[in-house]
């Protein structure tokens, strides 16, 4: 393969003495780390994820066991590491640490990463609250008649506030939207409750994440690393891999078409992989795949980390151009399948027996086939992976707490916000007694303006209602605007997350 070494990525040495390089311009087709417990897959992230790194793409990754926090430090040099140098034939080796962001969803170890209700949609934010079919489409409508009334779902309380609004009113609403029944309502309010309690307050909040924090290069045009603490996440699930399904769509929907590109704009890795598609419904399965086939002309380069192959659905494995196999345990009939499985999902390699090299696979090293520059698939090679540049293992805590007070968005993310969204204004509506008019459903009426509309005769014109303050005659007028044109602009995307 004709590598162009300063787009290319160096992956290891290959069994036959040559080494294997990634192209860059390839490295937006996705991949594949794979490899049972203790093989060496979180070293082969942080190999791949630095040499990206030096290549000025930045990088996302979740560190669910706290040692990919080494990659902020240069790597120290001792005697296993010349050992492996030596036997890589690799002579010029430098230490060297990458630009590194710390994120935390619970705000303990990092910045916060806060999306909101809105923002995550009702697609997502069901498999967050583990609704059944029904509760979904019910979650569905909530979101619909939120977006048609231009009410912001900004956080659990504003969520909270519209289920409860919806309860009152759901017989007005039915002509709309068909029928609410009030078991399942209440069932949704019980799981928005329970996830208020798992930290779900502390994520759908203000001031969200943007994006352009994750695409950023330090001074010498290195790519930032940009860390998310899984430790404490990955107790739970699936708020871990939902929250990773939504920003893979927030990139897919926000980021403009770019095409192939000599280096990725952005390589996301997704660890634990397994519990992305672990109980997942059909069609949200359908909607993965579509945004993995597609995020690709975004610029976006997917790499999936889990212990087996088989854990990915077919339909998104065969997008993953990119792979390196780790070893694998095949002690029953069942691992024995998928060690088979594993190895004829490679290229073959009229040389190489993969079925019976993925059992013999040392720590460190891997079953490597990349895409070459036409977007071929190499053939299948045993490949020992480099060694990265940067620390192995986890950062200790003062190193880790000089780095984050050095950050260069400290103080963007560290106080929430709570604007005007949907708690207030349905709150006003009900101090007021006002009627709001709905930009797409104007025939809704609640139960309590129908009878002020029998009530109240209409006022001569230029007159205001009796205890209409000029403040309040501006505000309703400023709920209306707000709603009106929200309304206009709230649009969904594959996964259900905005579009803007």
């Amino acid at each position: 393969m004709n590598e162009n070494r300063e787009t290319s990525l160096f992956i290891g040495a290959a069994a036959a003495g040559h080494s294997v390089f990634l192209p860059g311009a390839m490295a937006n087709r996705h991949g594949l780390i794979a490899g049972a417990t203790g093989t060496g897959k979180t070293v082969t992230l942080q190999t791949i994820a630095h040499g990206f790194s030096k290549l000025g793409v930045p990088v996302f990754a979740a560190d669910v066991k706290g040692d990919l926090s080494g990659i902020a430090a240069p790597a120290a040099q001792n005697e296993r590491l010349a050992k492996r140098l030596a036997r890589m034939k690799i002579d010029a080796f430098e230490p060297a640490a990458c630009p590194v962001l710390f994120w935390d969803l619970f705000a303990r170890r990092g910045h916060p990463l806060r999306t909101t209700v809105s923002d995550a949609g009702p697609l997502l934010f069901s498999r967050i609250l583990e609704l059944n079919d029904t509760q979904t489409e019910v979650l569905q409508i909530i979101f619909k008649i939120a977006d048609d009334e231009g009410l912001l779902l900004l956080d659990l309380k504003d969520l909270r506030e519209l289920l409860a609004w919806v309860a009152e009113n759901a017989k007005e609403l039915k002509q709309e939207y068909g029928g609410i029944a009030p078991g399942t309502l209440g069932s949704i309010q019980r799981a928005v409750l329970a996830l208020s309690e798992r930290g779900g307050e502390q994520f759908f909040n203000e001031p969200a994440l943007k994006l352009e924090h994750l695409l950023q290069r330090d001074f010498s045009g290195r790519g930032v690393v940009s860390l998310l603490d899984a430790t404490d996440l990955l107790q739970d699930p699936l708020l871990y891999s939902t929250f990773l399904l939504w920003l893979m769509s927030e990139l897919f929907e926000q980021l403009p078409e770019v095409g192939d590109l000599p280096l990725p704009k952005l390589v996301f890795f997704f660890d634990e992989a397994h519990l992305l598609f672990r109980d997942a419904p059909s069609a949200l399965l359908s909607r993965i795949e579509q945004v993995v086939r597609l995020i690709r002309s975004k610029g976006v380069g997917i790499y999936f980390v889990t212990q087996n192959p088989a854990d990915i659905p077919d339909s998104v494995l065969a997008q993953l151009g990119n792979r390196m196999q780790h070893a694998l345990r095949a002690y029953t009939p069942k691992e024995q399948k998928a060690v088979k499985c594993a190895a004829e999902s490679f290229r073959p390699n009229p040389e190489l027996d993969s079925e019976r090299v993925i059992t013999e696979l040392e720590v460190g090293e891997a079953l490597v086939s990349v895409l070459d520059n036409e977007g071929r698939p190499a053939m299948v090679e045993r490949v020992l992976i480099a060694p990265p540049q940067s620390q192995i293992g986890a950062l200790d805590e003062a190193k880790r707490n000089e780095i984050f007070s050095r950050s260069p968005i400290r103080g963007i993310y560290d106080a929430t916000l709570d604007r005007e969204s949907a708690f207030e204004m349905l709150r006003k509506r009900k101090d007021f007694e006002i009627k709001v008019e709905p930009p797409a459903n104007p025939r809704i009426k609640t139960r309590k303006q129908e009878a002020g509309n029998k009530r109240t005769k209409p006022p001569a014109a230029g007159s205001r209602r009796r205890g209409d303050s000029i403040t309040e005659a501006f505000l309703k007028s400023t709920v209306r605007s707000v709603g009106s044109a929200l309304g206009r602009q709230l649009m969904r995307g594959l996964l259900g997350t905005l579009r803007r």
